[in-house]
């Protein structure tokens, strides 16, 4: 399924809307604007919490926990590589991996079977775009929200990111 990661423009706080292909909302991601631990929800259209993403604090490379119903789901961390950029993503969904550009325009989120999301970034759009066309037997929101939190670490925004 394709689906339309668009940031909302001049929102205090992290804002995404997220489209299918049919360009019918489908979900949202709020941030909260004072969170120390840059806590985004990742929510359905009628409101209801899908996952919750937090910030761990005090980490030399960012690191960000999933959570469902208040239960651990999965952890990613960035890790440190020269001329590219390389996440640790394990979970209960198993290992996921990103291969891509060093600037994170285009890339793909991998795990055991292979290719299970292709994402490509919107070069002329006034917010940040994504395209995002995932395989039919993966979480999709699972895979949105590793792109919403790839998003925030290789393209923080002056505004909200001094928490992150």
């Amino acid at each position: 399924m394709k689906y339309i990661v668009k940031q909302k423009m001049f929102s205090i706080a992290d804002k995404f809307t997220i489209q299918n292909e049919r360009q019918e909302d489908c979900f949202q991601v709020r941030g909260k604007i004072f969170s120390l631990r840059g806590r985004l929800s990742f929510l359905d259209m009628a409101g209801a919490e899908l996952l919750c993403i937090e910030k761990k604090l005090f980490r030399f490379l960012p690191e960000y926990v999933f959570y469902r119903d208040g239960t651990e789901v999965a952890t990613v961390k960035k890790l440190f590589a020269l001329f590219r950029n390389k996440f640790a993503i394990r979970g209960t969904h198993g290992e996921f991996s990103i291969d891509g550009n060093a600037f994170a325009y285009d890339f793909q989120i991998r795990n055991e079977s292979g290719v299970v999301a292709v994402i490509s970034k919107k070069w002329f759009a006034w917010r940040d775009t994504y395209g995002v066309d995932i395989v039919a037997d993966v979480d999709p929101a699972f895979i949105l929200a590793l792109v919403i939190v790839i998003d925030q670490v290789l393209h923080p925004r002056t505004k909200s990111s001094s928490s992150r």
